[in-house]
């Protein structure tokens, strides 16, 4: 049985620009290229799929995960392995539930909160391969001393900051704004400067980490499980600001 690259694209909720960048980069080939140049992908191709998938979601880069499929060809074990990984991911997410649950019940009472409680489960470490590889170790090294150095109220308010600049940018989606408008541009200000609390983007810096939030299926589902879109918008504001700005 085979499926084409836009049923692939659509059942594994990414896209099919997404999945030809995998081929391109050896992750994942067709079965077959059809006549009329249409991909086609067998069973295998879709475990393989999944692997990538769920390597990405892990917070891997495209080499790490080509490294990681070059060294595990049996297909069963490499499945357990994953499979290992997904169990400790629904602990994490686990404890991240309890930990908000916590939250709500004693804000709700008015009772008084430990740290330790409200941040179980959230881990920024675990991108630090990512982050690594993507802008140096210096960056990340950078970044984790920030934040380290942040008492709950900055961490929650730094985090509640993105949301509210992601949820702006689908409000601007939804009412069909230009990226190059004054509102959207005024979101992107807004970001840029957020982001300037951790680090000083450059305008390579901001466009290449605009054109991450659409490649990038986590960073894309973030952005348009507010609204479909979004991400789009997004990346072509962040280049346009970097033009004018940066």
């Amino acid at each position: 049985m085979e499926w084409s690259i836009q049923e692939i694209a659509r059942k594994a909720g990414t896209t099919s620009r997404t999945l030809r960048h995998y081929g391109e980069r050896g992750l994942l080939e067709p079965s077959r290229i059809g006549a009329n140049g249409y991909r086609y992908y067998d069973q295998a191709a879709l475990v393989r799929l999944q692997r990538i998938l769920l390597l990405r979601e892990l917070g891997l880069s495209l080499p790490a995960i080509a490294e990681v499929l070059e060294g595990q060809r049996d297909t069963s074990v490499a499945l357990r392995t994953h499979l290992a990984l997904l169990e400790q991911e629904r602990e994490r997410i686990g404890r991240q539930i309890e930990a908000v649950r916590t939250t709500l019940h004693k804000t709700e009472r008015g009772e008084r909160l430990m740290a330790e409680e409200v941040f179980d489960g959230f881990d920024h470490t675990r991108y630090e391969a990512e982050v690594t590889e993507r802008w140096g170790r210096e960056a990340y090294e950078r970044g984790d001393r920030w934040w380290r150095s942040l008492g709950d109220a900055e961490r929650k308010a730094f985090q509640d900051e993105q949301v509210a600049i992601a949820r702006a940018y689908a409000a601007a989606a939804a009412k069909g704004l230009a990226a190059g408008g004054e509102e959207v541009q005024e979101i992107t200000r807004r970001h840029h400067a957020w982001l300037s609390a951790t680090t000083t983007p450059s305008k390579e810096y901001f466009i290449g980490l605009g054109q991450m939030y659409v490649d990038d299926p986590r960073f894309r589902k973030n952005y348009d499980r507010h609204g479909e879109g979004t991400a789009l918008l997004v990346r072509d504001a962040m280049r346009i600001w970097a033009e004018r700005n940066l």
